[in-house]
């Protein structure tokens, strides 16, 4: 059996990561990705003045048209916002601008001026209509669109998908922990290590981790503690409530889901840590595979997460 081959890069202000399990085709499907999250990042970024959503910033109250890209990715976007029952809504911009968060994560000061937080909900997905067939959206006035709950993992499945079937091979792509995998699998599948604390998969990890193996779909992590920051000594994160416009208060540091896609998996872990002590049991009623890690480092598990390795932090 050939080894896999893998190529690591930023895109969308974060790490990717490329694993083809042909490593004739590595070159090519990194062109090929590179490409196609550059076009990604020019049609969705929250943080580019000449990005395609950024133009809807000033289009509420009126029909504006869109590309077929952004009306996919808002899509997703508004689906995974009624599968949660508005737990992971897109229209959380101006409330994440109000926090500090208005700049890739990588330019936000982490402590910076005192801010005004107001207990107010956003806008609601529920008011953004989205026509694909006539390529146009609507939003109420003042309305700031926000994809980042889904848009990476959505490009991760995107392109998972494509280079599988420009190459023939076994592709994994993962943008920042998001991962998506498509054609034929490794001998024993993809194995993907899950962890707290974001690093290279390829050096040892920092904190508690565990390595689950998938065939299919995706995997994805959402948390608190990775994206954090400080406003006049209170402590900022980006997953925000959207009935009250603030960062969610919830018992716990990171949910992991498995899921058909990607951005299921994704949407899932997101609205888990919203629903907070709920979560769980919202978890098990869809029976998704999830690993839930508390604030404390106490790990719990839905029925279907894979069992056969302990995680460090239960075998020490």
């Amino acid at each position: 059996m050939r080894a896999l081959a893998a190529a690591d890069f930023r895109a969308l202000g974060c790490d990717a990561r490329l694993v083809v399990t042909d490593p004739d085709h590595l070159e090519a499907c990194r062109w090929l990705l590179e490409k196609d999250l550059a076009t990604i990042d020019a049609t969705c970024s929250r943080f580019r003045s000449d990005s395609e959503l950024a133009s809807l910033d000033t289009a509420g109250g009126r029909t504006t048209p869109i590309g077929a890209l952004l009306g996919e990715a808002l899509s997703v976007a508004l689906r995974a916002a009624e599968a949660t029952d508005g737990d992971v809504d897109p229209t959380v911009g101006s409330a994440m601008n109000e926090l500090g968060y208005d700049r890739d994560f990588t330019l936000v000061h982490r402590d910076g001026r005192p801010v005004r937080l107001t207990v107010r909900p956003v806008p609601g997905w529920r008011r953004v209509r989205l026509d694909r067939a006539a390529g146009t959206v609507t939003m109420p006035p003042g309305t700031r669109l926000d994809l980042g709950a889904t848009a990476k993992a959505w490009a991760a499945d995107r392109a998972a998908q494509m280079l599988a079937a420009a190459s023939g091979c076994g592709v994994l792509v993962s943008l920042g922990g998001d991962t998506a995998v498509a054609g034929k699998p490794p001998e024993g599948g993809w194995r993907i290590r899950v962890q707290d604390i974001t690093g290279h998969p390829d050096e040892p990890a920092t904190g508690p981790d565990t390595t689950v193996a998938i065939r299919e779909g995706g995997l994805a992590t959402s948390g608190t503690s990775a994206r954090r920051w400080r406003r006049g000594g209170q402590e900022m994160h980006h997953i925000v409530d959207p009935r009250t416009g603030r960062p969610v208060r919830t018992p716990w540091r990171t949910v992991t889901v498995a899921a058909a896609t990607c951005a299921d998996a994704n949407t899932a872990s997101t609205a888990a840590l919203v629903r907070a002590a709920a979560a769980y049991n919202w978890l098990e009623r869809l029976r998704l595979p999830a690993r839930l890690v508390a604030t404390d480092g106490s790990v719990v598990r839905t029925t279907g997460w894979p069992q056969e390795r302990k995680d460090k932090e239960e075998a020490a």
